[in-house]
């Protein structure tokens, strides 16, 4: 289980007027819509699930009762009860394929950086997974859910709250290393000053500069483990080391890997390229 945010009213009232913006044409047309039903959401499939809430809310907006079964961030087995909707077939209609398809992409994120966290372990040592910010244009709050609905963290919102030096912001500076981060820590002194590093022999001079996190952008776990080593040596009780953390095509499939190798965070973008997951969807009559 987790402890979220859920998306406003506003936000769902949107999403049910694209879809149903001059009413049902169907529904209405076969004179079938104060007629009483009821929907269930099933998982077809293992998932991390993220969503429900706002499937569930999408119901009862559309003016049908509906019940919560399951919660965001819960890993549930194939066949699941997810959660439930009663109303007339207007209602049921309106709401169905909205809920459907926004909890089928979130739980299909949330499942990714599920597995991700899960394999970020190795020789009995896990680290942190981070998403970045690299998410669809317009999903943010979704995309935010269903990434802590996995267990993983967040790299960054956005350029606003933290501090990441890129080689496209030094290209405009003209000081050294160690110039730079004095100033920022000056100016700054409460955030960390991370800096995307494109080689060893960078990495090495950043840390030389006092930077609080190197993010070792698409390193291989031979030269995060070379980093790994350098820093040991330039702070061989670990006080004043920066953290390593490996960005850029860090996957399930090689987590573990990058941690072997000294990585202290995993950054990925992986999760938001999920196929999404299976919900399966059936409409009954009530009981006679």
């Amino acid at each position: 289980m987790m402890s979220s945010f859920n998306l406003p009213d506003a936000t769902l009232l949107a999403l049910l007027a694209d879809d149903v913006s001059c009413g049902d044409l169907t529904t209405v047309s076969l004179g079938i819509g104060v007629r009483e039903g009821r929907v269930v959401f099933r998982a077809r499939g293992a998932m991390t699930v993220c969503g429900s809430e706002e499937a569930t809310r999408l119901f009862e907006l559309a003016g049908a009762r509906a019940r919560l079964w399951v919660s965001s961030g819960s890993h549930v087995e194939a066949g699941r009860l997810l959660l439930e909707a009663e109303g007339t077939a207007d209602s049921l209609h309106a709401a169905w394929k909205t809920g459907q398809v926004l909890m089928e992409w979130a739980s299909g994120l949330a499942t990714a950086a599920a597995a991700i966290v899960k394999a970020a372990e190795a020789g009995g040592r896990r680290v942190a997974v981070a998403c970045t910010r690299k998410n669809v244009p317009g999903a943010k709050a979704m995309s935010v859910k269903a990434v802590r609905a996995g267990g993983a963290t967040i790299h960054r919102l956005g350029l606003s709250e933290s501090l990441l030096v890129f080689a496209e912001h030094r290209l405009f500076l003209a000081e050294t290393p160690a110039q730079t981060v004095k100033r920022l820590r000056a100016r700054e002194p409460e955030k960390k000053i991370v800096v995307e590093v494109g080689s060893v022999a960078e990495a090495a001079e950043w840390a030389r500069a006092g930077a609080d996190v190197l993010q070792l952008e698409k390193f291989s776990v031979g030269q995060v483990a070379e980093c790994r080593q350098l820093v040991n040596a330039l702070a061989p009780n670990g006080r004043g080391a920066p953290l390593l953390a490996a960005a850029g095509g860090v996957k399930a499939d090689n987590a573990a890997a990058f941690v072997a190798a000294g990585a202290d965070l995993l950054v990925t973008s992986a999760p938001y390229t999920a196929a999404p997951a299976d919900v399966a969807v059936s409409f009954e009559l009530p009981s006679a």
